[in-house]
């Protein structure tokens, strides 16, 4: 791959992860890691573009319906694709669809653009990732098997010591911190073949003193009351937390710039 190389524009397609959640801006917006991403590519490359089509809560197949052919449009220098993860957390999985599915988006866009970069998403320690790791090395397996055969760049976060730690995820258990999309962009900007700003990203976090049993179990009730219950009610009616929400970034526009 190239050696800190140029690119003009930047596409970023998927769900909540790619849209930024929780890397809660002063706004009330959230930024995430390609916001940071982009952020950096711009100041390498004048008039650089990005778009964020990412919407919170999408499956799999509702990226290939809403961002996918969206996305091919656009004629970018380097799109990310980032899906299906919704999907193995689902209680019910068809994985045999999951990797049609995938298939149709890499086969879309790979040819679309100069760069494709696939994730091998980041996982937290417990219990939620345990019951549902044997589904995600699945979808990774299947992520690295389309990356062969179509040129794309896998950014393993799944292997990332760092990003399996609790204390780089939100209070919600499934969204990482602003330091955690930080380290994120890292990762991107270097498997892009970029010079390291971080070559740390992925290090073990320095040890802290653990929280006591009162302050876990009050954090535990305020996790169900406030993010798994509403979680479990919308996956019993159907409902997303994206349900009409539009795209981060519509547009392929200048960074900096945003639609009218």
């Amino acid at each position: 791959m190239q050696t800190n190389p140029t690119h003009s524009s930047l596409v970023a397609v998927g769900d909540s992860f790619t849209e930024g959640m929780s890397d809660l801006l002063p706004d009330g917006s959230y930024r995430g890691w390609a916001d940071v991403l982009a952020a950096r590519m711009a100041a390498r490359s004048p008039g650089f573009r990005y778009a964020n089509l990412a919407v919170r809560g999408k499956l799999i197949g509702q990226i290939v319906d809403e961002q996918v052919g969206v996305a091919a449009s656009m004629g970018a220098d380097v799109i990310t694709l980032v899906g299906g993860l919704n999907d193995t957390l689902r209680p019910k999985c068809d994985m045999a669809l999951v990797r049609d599915l995938l298939t149709q988006a890499v086969e879309r866009l790979a040819p679309s653009c100069k760069q494709l970069v696939l994730m091998r998403s980041p996982g937290r320690q417990g219990p939620v990732l345990d019951r549902f790791r044997p589904r995600m090395e699945a979808l990774f397996a299947i992520i690295d098997d389309l990356a062969a055969q179509h040129g794309a760049v896998v950014v393993d976060l799944y292997g990332a010591r760092s990003l399996a730690d609790p204390r780089l995820w939100d209070v919600d258990r499934l969204h990482l911190t602003a330091d955690g999309h930080r380290r994120v962009a890292e990762a991107v900007w270097q498997a892009l073949g970029h010079e390291a700003e971080d070559p740390d990203w992925d290090a073990p976090v320095p040890a802290t003193p653990p929280p006591g049993w009162m302050t876990r179990r009050t954090t535990d009730v305020r996790f169900a009351r406030q993010y798994l219950l509403p979680w479990i009610g919308r996956r019993l009616t159907g409902r997303s937390s994206g349900d009409g929400l539009p795209p981060k970034r519509p547009d392929l526009l200048p960074y900096g710039d945003t639609a009218p």
